[in-house]
């Protein structure tokens, strides 16, 4: 049987090599997630509505969105979700095309259209932009080589404050003995 620190180096190694594209892609795109309601390129800033009681029906909510051209929305079926907001007056409806147009819920005036990159960064977090089974035999396998990585990489750490507290034991041993 191979030495345990030998086998947990090249485990730690192999296992850097094997997810580093993917965890790579997965730091970058944790990043820009933990800022995305700072950074207005990641996740449009909202705004506030006039009024905190909604007087818009779902037909009118879709004649406003259609209105708006630069979210290409002609149906309910280009409408990825609809988000409303009542204590800060909006609605934000999103399109397929991952456009986001936000509306004063009294009113129904259009308040911001921009385009909304958080939604397409966090496929690309958890692999599910590719496909489902990449995110289930790619991603998920990453994570547990990482959770490993860092299991090898505590011990790693953790071997040579162990020698040095077993040489400093062999030297007062030796500093008793003599003594």
């Amino acid at each position: 049987m191979p030495n345990p620190r030998v086998w947990n180096r090249r485990l730690h190694r192999w296992g850097a090599v094997l997810v580093a594209l993917p965890f790579l892609l997965v730091i970058g795109t944790g990043l820009l997630l933990q800022v995305k309601k700072q950074v207005p390129w990641v996740q449009p800033p909202e705004q506030r509505g006039a009024v905190h009681v909604p007087a818009l029906s779902l037909p009118d909510v879709l004649a406003r969105v259609q209105a708006v051209p630069q979210a290409g929305i002609r149906s309910w079926e280009d409408v990825d979700r609809v988000d409303v907001r009542p204590s800060k007056g909006i609605l934000k409806v999103v399109g397929t095309s991952r456009w986001e147009v936000q509306l004063d819920v009294a009113t129904g005036a259009v308040l911001q259209v921009a385009y909304r990159r958080s939604d397409l960064i966090e496929s690309l977090h958890d692999g599910s932009f590719f496909h489902d089974r990449v995110k289930l035999l790619v991603f998920l396998p990453v994570a547990v080589i990482v959770l490993g990585l860092w299991v090898t990489g505590i011990y790693l750490w953790l071997l040579p404050i162990r020698a040095r507290r077993a040489n400093a034991a062999k030297r007062d041993a030796a500093t008793m003995r003599a003594a």
